[in-house]
């Protein structure tokens, strides 16, 4: 159980004023949702892809990586690493070029030019259902966890609940993008910082320093990413949590509709103000995720090594030592490390991933509602601020309501999440790759996603993270194949929407 002392209370505080003090600057001269939202589409490259990072790395994350690396092993790098080898050069080519160039407010105002304004409203449902439920459950989670660690009863945890999401709340009514995208940089600044510093301090109380480390790692096949044998594709087994096609399945049905078609990130690609540096910001963002991924693990792994030195206490048992595996990282510090102020920097730490999360979701949420529903440019920006803070009480409301859905409720969420994406990629997808495809065709691709994804979950035992395939594949295929027996789209809904049209103007933008 981890105790706060004055240092550590100390640390929290200070982190918290900074964050304050950020929001409070970036509120500055702000007229206008343009400059709300897209931050006046003027934003330095370096900072948003810093920010786009923070934003993909969730309080789940900052805890559930060391774990793997504790009590797993290297396998869920391939999941990271897909995001520089695959994701990225699908952005670079594709997605980010078609919006900068369209100059989108919001992404979803790309389907409204495709298919209709009933599209670009369906969109921006989808994403609202995903980013809420994905809120809910990192408020959740954050609280949840603080709650064990810190010994907290129930109104301890709700108290936690609400804080973290009123002050992200707060900060994000203030500042609008630009104090999500400055907070959220120094939200990334502040977990390099202490998982760096837990990775020294954790090799150093090993007996014989690095070179110990790296033996007891490799001994016990520590740093094992690719789980083969000769018989992998005739028994491929896609159930398996550690596998090569469990990578897969997350980096093409997880991570690629949260990168590609959700809105928080869409912000962050037009805001640096050009295609260069949207193409910047998506390759600095890939490339912290693949140095600060590898830390994470090598975090987990040095925990390993420490517990499980010749003479070691041997490895924290769930249930035991510690309520739950992803504890590992704040049982280390909290008992090897307690009144040095370490503790308050991995809790700084957990806050700001949960409220880098939450952050850019209710301000995405925020920006759909204005320019999809609302009268976009022309709403005055104390109405916005409004809506801001409306959404940041409903998903601390959403997240006081997740455990009643269940004990398993984050892995439900995720995968509502994902699917909800998933059929928003397979419509992107629909509108830009073919000319045939037209209105009628993609709610019937929808209809035919949705009832795949129910037939799934409720009659098979499927793993969630394939439930993006069940979504994304009959979306697609059906809408295509539907929309053969409607009228084609008029020409001027194929202006400038197509892909190959993007590929011939790409030097263009």
């Amino acid at each position: 159980m981890v105790k706060l002392n004055f240092i550590d209370g100390c640390v929290c505080a200070a982190y918290l004023v900074l964050v304050f003090g950020l929001a409070f600057m970036s509120a500055r001269g702000q007229k206008n949702n343009d400059e709300y939202f897209l931050g006046g589409r003027r934003m330095n490259w370096f900072v948003v892809g810093v920010s786009m990072f923070a934003t993909s790395f969730s309080s789940i994350s900052f805890l559930g990586i060391p774990q793997r690396g504790a009590y797993q092993d290297f396998s869920f790098y391939l999941t990271i690493l897909f995001i520089l080898v695959v994701i990225t050069p699908i952005l670079w080519w594709v997605f980010v070029p078609m919006f900068v160039r369209l100059g989108v407010s919001s992404g979803y105002e790309y389907l409204g030019r495709r298919f209709g304004l009933p599209a670009q409203r369906i969109g921006s449902v989808l994403y609202c259902v995903y980013a809420i439920g994905w809120m809910g459950t990192m408020l959740y989670a954050i609280a949840l966890t603080l709650q064990v660690v810190m010994g907290l009863g129930y109104a301890g945890y709700v108290a936690a609940l609400v804080g973290i999401g009123a002050f992200a709340t707060l900060y994000t009514v203030m500042g609008g993008l630009k104090a999500v995208i400055w907070t959220d940089a120094l939200q990334a600044a502040v977990l390099g910082g202490a998982i760096i510093l837990v990775m020294v301090l954790a090799i150093v109380r090993i007996d014989g320093g690095w070179p110990a480390f790296v033996e007891i790692a490799r001994t016990h096949g520590k740093f094992k990413m690719f789980h083969l044998d000769a018989n992998l594709l005739a028994r491929a087994n896609f159930t398996e949590s550690n596998t090569v096609f469990t990578a897969l399945a997350f980096g093409l049905f997880m991570y690629l509709p949260g990168y590609a078609v959700s809105q928080n990130m869409i912000q962050r690609y037009v805001c640096a103000g050009s295609l260069a540096g949207g193409r910047r910001v998506v390759v600095l963002s890939a490339v912290i995720n693949v140095v600060l991924g590898l830390l994470f693990l090598l975090v987990g792994t040095a925990l390993f090594a420490f517990y499980s030195q010749p003479g070691g206490a041997g490895l924290p048992a769930a249930g035991v030592e510690l309520a739950r595996e992803d504890q590992i990282l704040p049982y280390f510090v909290s008992t090897e490390f307690a009144g040095v102020g370490l503790v308050g920097l991995i809790l700084a730490g957990l806050f700001a991933a949960a409220m880098s999360t939450i952050d850019s979701g209710i301000n995405g949420v925020t920006s759909v509602i204005v320019y999809d529903w609302l009268a976009g440019r022309q709403l005055p920006i104390r109405v916005s601020r409004a809506i801001t803070a409306a959404l940041g009480v409903t998903v601390i409301v959403a997240a006081l309501f997740v455990p009643v859905l269940g004990d398993n409720i984050i892995g439900i969420i995720t995968a509502i999440a994902g699917t909800a994406l998933g059929m928003l990629l397979a419509v992107f997808l629909l509108g830009m790759c073919t000319r045939r495809a037209n209105l009628p065709g993609m709610l019937l691709g929808l209809a035919a996603g949705f009832a795949c994804l129910a037939y799934v979950w409720i009659f098979t035992d499927i793993p969630k993270w394939w439930f993006g395939a069940f979504t994304i594949v009959p979306t697609f295929v059906v809408g295509l194949v539907a929309a053969l027996f409607f009228k084609p789209p008029p020409e001027a809904a194929l202006e400038n929407t197509l892909l190959i049209t993007h590929r011939k103007h790409r030097h263009e933008s």
